[in-house]
């Protein structure tokens, strides 16, 4: 097993949080939380349970199963076993009138049980409040995300050449990618906020396939398997001389992940035009990396870029047709999607210690998705990359 997280490190990120609910709901009595994630941000540690945050007196996370397990891998001070919630209804000395709660992952079904022995009457959300503390990442945090970056570089930039080979299908260059990623040290899977997303490792194709639609919400395309499982790639579309091949991926170290996309040219070179467009994707990240210091506004930043864009640029850049996403780069850490984005509407300044995924990509018609993605962390001197510096379109010979 691997060193739990720290009690002092549990510590802070408790004392974040209730920091905030104070100053943003001055009239909070309880959290409640029951998302996975949110209870490893807390506890250290992913069981069946739910953690009761009381704004007078101390946390406890009551555990269904397993409670051995939680005792063994958290170092978090107060966990209990718990049948039923019924288990549960004691912890609180006086039943509070109301309750937060992640209202954008708890089923309707849930509430009801945890209603029945907590008879509260008000639920507020809390997910806004969570994600901003998980935000702002500690030394601990950003030290496991700058590892994953260091595997993402070495897999994308050196590893993925080595797999390419004439003939080869979508879905068997994923097979091949999914178990280097492992031997490198990522933690295997990709997780996502967004509702009810499933994923493995990202998205990959192979030349115009990278353009095909998804209901995933980012700007490159992927085939997938069948209209049932659209995901890791097609095993009808094979790879040959002169594609474009687009590998969107995410990469973790216990829990915590970076972004990054890479580009590969394989055997003859593309058209001019996808070569100035990837060319201008990479300015754009560059210029966006350098704009993130602290205090700077998101939205600032979202609306600077795009208005210097050109109409005819702005034709397919952050998808393709009708197809477009309206932002430019996302938080990132627990989650791949993690607030905040750099997007219209994200009007609160960032802070040092951030982390955010740059990813500006444009679709060129018969060729695929172009651009570039990397994971970069928020410093006075401006975004710090973690993920690697190759611009991308790296060249692969024909075998």
């Amino acid at each position: 097993m691997t060193a739990p997280v720290p009690l002092t490190e549990l510590q802070q990120r408790m004392r974040r949080f209730r920091d905030r609910m104070d100053t943003r709901e001055p009239d909070w009595e309880c959290v409640v939380i029951f998302s996975n994630i949110s209870l490893y941000y807390f506890t250290g540690t992913r069981q069946d349970g739910m953690l009761l945050i009381p704004r007078s007196g101390e946390p406890i996370f009551r555990v269904r199963r397993s409670y051995e397990r939680a005792c063994h891998e958290s170092a978090f001070p107060r966990i209990a076993p718990m049948r039923s919630f019924r288990d549960a209804a004691g912890d609180l000395p006086v039943m509070p009138a109301t309750v937060h709660m992640e209202t954008e992952v708890v089923p309707l079904a849930l509430l009801e049980r945890f209603r029945r022995h907590f008879p509260v009457k008000t639920i507020y959300a809390a997910d806004t409040h969570l994600a901003a503390v998980r935000a702002v990442k500690s030394p601990y945090e950003l030290s496991l995300m700058e590892e994953a970056g260091r595997i993402h570089q070495r897999v994308l930039e050196e590893r993925v050449p080595e797999l390419l080979r004439t003939g080869m299908s979508e879905a068997e260059f994923a097979s091949l990618l999914y178990p280097v990623l492992i031997e490198e040290g990522h933690h295997g899977i990709v997780r996502f906020g967004m509702f009810d997303t499933e994923i493995v490792m990202g998205q990959i194709g192979f030349g115009e396939s990278s353009l095909y639609p998804t209901a995933f919400n980012g700007p490159g395309g992927c085939l997938g398997l069948c209209p049932a499982v659209p995901l890791l790639g097609s095993r009808k579309r094979t790879l040959k001389d002169g594609d474009l091949v687009f590998v969107d991926i995410g990469c973790g170290v216990e829990g915590y992940h970076t972004d990054k996309t890479m580009t590969y040219v394989f055997g003859k070179g593309l058209p001019a035009e996808a070569i100035l467009a990837h060319r201008q994707c990479v300015e754009i990240q560059d210029r966006m990396a350098a704009m993130l210091r602290p205090g700077a506004i998101p939205s600032e930043m979202y609306r600077t870029i795009t208005d210097s864009l050109s109409p005819a640029f702005l034709e397919n850049f952050m998808g393709f047709g009708d197809r477009r996403v309206n932002f430019l780069g996302h938080g990132v850490g627990l989650l791949i999607d993690e607030l905040p984005v750099i997007a219209r509407g994200f009007d609160e300044p960032v802070t040092e210690g951030m982390a955010f995924a740059l990813e500006p990509k444009k679709g060129i018609p018969g060729v695929g998705m172009v651009g570039i993605e990397n994971t970069f962390i928020v410093t006075p001197a401006g975004g710090r990359c973690i993920t690697g510096t190759h611009p991308g379109l790296l060249p692969v010979p024909v075998r």
